[in-house]
């Protein structure tokens, strides 16, 4: 990696009204955060409808994370179409095929194993039209909004999600599973709908994305496989991938193990959702109070702290403790997670000015693909050590992580303020 200086002008801190006041992002992360309500009414709805027709919890859970885990494949099959495609009838149909697989399980009755292969398929396309909103928010959004700007769509999906996770059990027990599906698909077309209407109509960000530019233009299979390995090629594109997959996989994995804890330890009943809330919490306030106080400079230098941050806390469950001390160490972990801000502008820096839809894609995918492995991991593990001995064991992997980033990180802003990789390459 190869430190290069930062430009006076990056110092500068932005606000989030100065953000907000952009029509273009506002019109992206206005739809952006009604799809995730929709998504997470969706997500539970179809899990209740599952475990209701097959009383298997395995396959609830599966219902429940099958819109995540296919989108690595997505990303690394489909990803440059991300760049290929002009931006707004990518995200419009994005939006679009969301609102047509919602509608598909409302009103058609098919077997589990078809309504699982529906939500497969959706999966794989959702890092194609997610990476180029992305794309195209990083060009709109110059400097410390840009940050500023993905640090709104963290606060916005943390809400959301909690939103539509409370809105899905409100809504089946009002007007049952099939019209709550229903309400979903009208959510996602209102969505398509503002985004056709309203982004104006712009051209891809070139013809061919970084495998295009290495081998010609080709398939967009055999594009996205190389474009996805130029990426992961270059050191810093790989290096701030893995600072921002590796600490919210472990995190993930101790969360999965929040009901047995709370089981184990006989906490009153529903204070498992209690502590399942305070890790949103943790992060809304983290993101908003780092995103809005500090400086530049200032967010970058704490990256590391803020990574130890998310696994220290955990730590502290081998000891076992109650509901009051849980539910700090969780909201304490949560607030660790704003260590994503301080990565955002040097991740942008290393990317390729033609592959980044892909980018954002491959980014946001491989890490929902391993925050589901996570989970399983360490929920292996708490069958030897016991559900608090292996919560601690996932935030001391955090802290490894945290240490693994000082080693390449710290020393490179000690030189420049800032770290920056080349654009391609090692």
């Amino acid at each position: 990696m190869t430190p290069t200086a930062e430009p006076a002008k990056d110092h500068a801190r932005a606000t989030y009204r100065e953000v907000l006041a952009e029509p273009r992002f506002r019109l992206l992360f206005s739809t952006r955060t009604v799809a995730i309500t929709a998504g997470a009414l969706r997500i539970t709805t179809f899990s209740v409808l599952v475990f209701a027709a097959t009383g298997s919890a395995l396959l609830s859970a599966l219902a429940f994370g099958i819109g995540f885990l296919p989108q690595l494949f997505g990303s690394l099959l489909l990803g440059s179409l991300a760049d290929r495609l002009p931006p707004r009838a990518l995200i419009a149909g994005g939006y679009a095929l969301e609102c047509a697989a919602a509608l598909l399980l409302a009103l058609v009755r098919m077997p589990i194993a078809a309504s699982l292969g529906v939500m497969a398929l959706v999966a794989l396309a959702t890092p194609v039209f997610g990476g180029a909103s992305s794309r195209l928010v990083a060009q709109w959004l110059e400097g410390d909004a840009y940050v500023l700007g993905r640090s709104l769509n963290n606060v916005a999906s943390s809400g959301a999600q909690l939103f539509g996770l409370a809105l899905g059990g409100a809504v089946v027990a009002v007007l049952g599973a099939h019209r709550a599906l229903a309400l979903s698909a009208a959510l996602y077309l209102g969505c398509a709908l503002a985004v056709r209407i309203r982004l104006p109509r712009l051209e891809p960000a070139v013809s061919g994305g970084p495998s295009g530019r290495a081998r010609g233009d080709g398939g967009a299979v055999r594009a996205s496989v190389h474009g996805a390995g130029l990426l992961l090629r270059g050191r810093a594109v790989r290096r701030l991938m893995l600072a921002q997959w590796l600490p919210p996989a472990f995190v993930a994995g101790a969360e999965g193990l929040i009901v047995a804890y709370a089981g184990g330890r006989h906490f009153a009943p529903g204070w498992y959702a209690v502590l399942m809330g305070c890790l949103p919490v943790g992060m809304l306030v983290g993101d908003l109070l780092v995103g809005r106080l500090l400086r530049p400079p200032a967010r970058e230098r704490l990256v590391v702290p803020l990574t130890a941050l998310t696994g220290l806390p955990l730590i502290g469950f081998a000891t076992e403790p109650g509901e009051g001390v849980s539910s700090c160490l969780l909201l304490l972990c949560g607030f660790g997670f704003a260590y994503g801000l301080g990565l955002q502008r040097p991740f942008l820096d290393a990317l390729p000015p033609d592959g980044q839809g892909q980018a954002f894609g491959l980014l946001g995918s491989g890490s929902m693909t391993l925050q589901g492995v996570g989970p399983v991991c360490f929920g292996s593990a708490a069958a030897g050590i016991g559900t608090g001995g292996a919560m601690a064991l996932a935030g001391g992997a955090a802290v490894l992580t945290a240490g693994w980033i000082h080693t390449w990180y710290a020393c490179a802003s000690t030189v420049t303020g800032r770290v920056a990789g080349p654009r391609t390459g090692s």
